[in-house]
């Protein structure tokens, strides 16, 4: 194996292939990233038998051949090379790679025990890559961090027709994404459960090209994958991961059809007020929002502790209602949105809150296909 490749292009595929890998690999094969000089020009790829990445670039190839060294290391030792041309040859039982003056000789791994990476399902079809990476980054807003409850880390994605629907929950709150693609199958519904994780640094990692690729496996071969592949600077960048098993609870009947009261804020000011309040708020509970004659009260702590108090203006319909939140998880909502506005809509102060962004311009809100419900918490009397 020998070729040579640009400095920038090499350190950002190693980079992007070795973000996925173990911690801590259960063999240590696994904690290498393969290297493969051919005929396509230059492929790195790594596997932990859950998650692979393959990215693929243009490259100057004098010997075809493969390799298999540690990941990280490389990642560490291109990042720091100078900006000129990188050769690689394998020298006996290491890897020789030359930039410049710099010069590093890396010990190989058995290539022979490298897993083969799975094949990318047929495509399902694709989605603008700005799009879809802002969709999932709402999305993995509501998802589920404990590992005890493996269902809720991911997230469910469910494809009718020509629109794509992402949801997650936590339990305690919930996020609805709505987007349009471009289906290869017009009038297919399929639907998977997407580690949360691996579809957020995904999504974010192939924006380089105007669209994603995603391959979704409806049965026989490659059922229970997942792939997505988009463009990169100087070839081709590909993901695929397990789907994760089990029953995701039926969400969608949470979000009301009516609602008693509906209340407009500056999303900004909302931020900031809450951010504010939230200091004196003691751990685990609430901040409270009083809504009454076009003003929204907030107030944070009780008793003997510090407390806080500050309001803002709101445009308020219907009945007055007074409740509380978690503040980071009221803050993760608000953040999400990226409308100037958002609408918070109640049907009684002990039942979740929907909240969704608005343009201010009278138009209601989801105006980007985000909803965000949000439980409420108990107020300290």
């Amino acid at each position: 194996m020998k070729f040579r490749v640009e400095r920038d292009a090499l350190a950002d595929a190693v980079a992007w292939a070795a973000r996925s890998l173990p911690v801590r690999p259960s063999v240590p094969v696994l904690a290498g990233l393969l290297i493969e000089a051919g005929h396509e020009g230059l492929v790195l790829s790594t596997f932990d038998y859950e998650t692979s990445a393959r990215a693929t670039l243009t490259a100057e190839v004098a010997d075809e051949g493969k390799a298999l060294v540690s990941g990280r290391l490389l990642a560490d030792i291109c990042r720091s090379l100078p900006n000129k041309p990188v050769e690689m040859v394998i020298d006996g039982a290491r890897v020789s790679l030359t930039c410049g003056s710099a010069r590093f000789s890396l010990q190989t791994m058995p290539v022979e025990d490298y897993p083969t990476l799975p094949d990318m399902p047929t495509a399902t079809g694709t989605v603008r890559s700005d799009v879809f990476s802002h969709a999932v980054a709402q999305a993995v807003t509501a998802a589920g961090r404990d590992d005890m409850l493996p269902v809720l880390t991911g997230v469910r994605i469910e494809i009718d027709g020509s629109t794509i629907s992402l949801l997650a929950t936590d339990r305690f709150r919930l996020s609805h994404r709505e987007l349009g693609w471009d289906p290869r199958t017009p009038d297919e519904t399929v639907a998977a459960l997407v580690p949360a994780k691996v579809l957020a640094d995904t999504a974010k990692s192939l924006t380089s090209g105007s669209e994603v690729t995603i391959a979704l496996a409806t049965g026989g071969t490659g059922d229970g994958i997942i792939g997505f592949e988009g463009a990169a600077p100087g070839g081709v960048r590909r993901t695929t991961t397990r789907l994760l098993d089990g029953e995701f609870p039926k969400v969608r009947s949470l979000f009301p059809n009516e609602h008693q009261t509906t209340a407009t804020v500056d999303r900004a000011a909302l931020i900031e007020s809450v951010k504010r309040v939230a200091l004196v708020a003691e751990r685990n509970t609430a901040v409270q929002l009083a809504f009454s004659d076009g003003v929204l009260t907030l107030d944070a702590g009780s008793g003997d502790e510090a407390q806080a108090s500050e309001s803002i203006e709101a445009t308020i319909e219907g009945e007055d209602i007074t409740t509380g939140f978690n503040p980071q998880f009221l803050l993760d909502g608000l953040t999400a949105i990226e409308e100037p506005v958002v609408e918070l809509a109640f049907t009684q102060a002990s039942k979740p809150v929907v909240i969704s962004g608005t343009s201010g311009d009278g138009v209601a809100g989801d105006a980007s296909g985000f909803r965000y419900l949000l439980m409420p918490r108990r107020l300290l009397s």
